[in-house]
């Protein structure tokens, strides 16, 4: 009794690493197939730099915009009209900025 269970002892065994040794073939195949795409794939990115724009531009772009809210609030009597425009002028900036300084990119 104890020779046919060593016997399917082994003959799982034996399954088991044959299963595993094709579970680790498969994943070396994937990861030399991502290893190769990823060397193959161009680099598109950022350069490193966090700010594209000099310390310079950014103060003078806040400043601008500081100067166009404060006069908002203090030349338009109405609230309502006051919020909206402040809201245009804060949607608006992105692109003022775009189309005078430059993309720089």
């Amino acid at each position: 009794m104890s020779k046919e269970r060593a016997k399917r002892r082994a003959e799982r065994l034996a399954v088991l690493e044959k299963q595993k040794a094709g579970r680790a073939r498969k994943v070396a195949r994937r990861q030399r197939r991502r290893q190769l795409v990823r060397k193959l794939t161009p680099r598109v990115g950022r350069t490193g730099r966090l700010y594209r724009r000099s310390r310079r531009e950014r103060l003078g772009i806040l400043v601008v915009a500081l100067v166009a809210a404060a006069a908002v609030w203090l030349f338009v009597p109405e609230l309502g009209l006051r919020i909206v425009l402040t809201i245009v002028i804060v949607m608006a900036l992105p692109a003022l900025v775009v189309l005078v300084l430059g993309r720089k990119a």
